[in-house]
């Protein structure tokens, strides 16, 4: 039973409150105004009430054919880099939650330096190389990098999931006869299926809407999604918002309905921090 104060609880509401309509604005301002006829989109004062147009999205495919290949880009980068970050991820939780050694906790520090690094200091002394491999515009290339900063954040969340599950387990699999792989594929990772399906909604998420490595790492045929936004921002001439409005309304569906779909998931892996083995 729920037993603060009344002001406490004013104050939560009011910041859960506040942080919503800071969070929640923003994205359907955006959609209403793909929806908008253009003179309408930033009429003084705002329009609430209009007749919705599809004006802004048949003009989206008309006039950046090339949008729905990059869609197309972003969605086989996303799935690849979450697949190969939960993947090893997972195994790389697994060793830092069941193993301990100075060389490990080492490891485990450098991961987090690694995520606390702008991402600008990796681009450029990584461009020549990626040159001279002839990887440059290529979606193994994109799903590498993107997987490399996500590793840290993904591993220690599966820790948090692993260190969870009890070491008895482990032990009565191995009177059992059982292997270290089949100790992981038949115990451990279906007891921690919650920490793998947050790990690969982060992963996606951030991976969907990464701007700088694709900036700089493609130019035509591993073009994201959000290149194609903000090369709609960089037309000489003036800007069609209404366009642009609709791009990033459809870039949005994938990850507002991931996010949706799991969100208890999310939740926890917010707080597996929390969590003691």
């Amino acid at each position: 039973m729920d037993k603060d104060p009344f002001h406490i609880k004013v104050i939560r509401y009011s910041v859960i409150l506040v942080m919503t309509i800071w969070s929640a604005v923003p994205v359907y301002f955006a959609v209403a105004s793909s929806f908008k006829p253009p003179r309408d989109i930033f009429s003084v004062p705002p329009t609430f009430i209009f007749q919705p147009t599809l004006e802004s999205y048949e003009q989206l495919f008309t006039l950046w054919p090339t949008f729905t290949d990059a869609m197309l880009n972003s969605l086989v980068i996303a799935v690849g880099t979450t697949l190969l970050t939960v993947v090893s991820a997972s195994l790389a939780g697994y060793v830092f939650s069941r193993y301990q050694s100075r060389v490990l906790s080492g490891a485990a520090i450098f991961t987090l330096l690694i995520r606390m690094l702008p991402p600008i200091i990796i681009t450029l002394p990584l461009f020549p190389v990626v040159n001279a491999l002839r990887l440059n515009d290529t979606h193994i290339l994109l799903i590498v990098i993107y997987a490399t900063f996500q590793l840290s954040f993904a591993t220690w969340i599966m820790k948090a999931f692993i260190d969870a599950v009890p070491k008895e387990l482990e032990e009565a699999a191995l009177i059992d006869g059982a292997g270290t792989a089949s100790i992981l594929l038949r115990v451990i990772m279906p007891l921690a299926v919650h920490g793998m399906i947050v790990a690969a909604t982060f992963a996606f998420i951030a991976s969907w809407n990464e701007f700088l490595f694709a900036y700089v790492f493609s130019s035509t045929r591993a073009r994201t999604a959000p290149l194609i936004l903000s090369q709609m921002l960089a037309t000489e001439s003036n800007v069609e918002w209404g366009v642009l409005f609709a791009g990033t309304s459809i870039q949005l569906i994938p990850v507002i309905v991931l996010v949706l779909a799991l969100q208890r998931f999310i939740i926890a892996g917010l707080t597996a921090g929390g969590v003691k083995g």
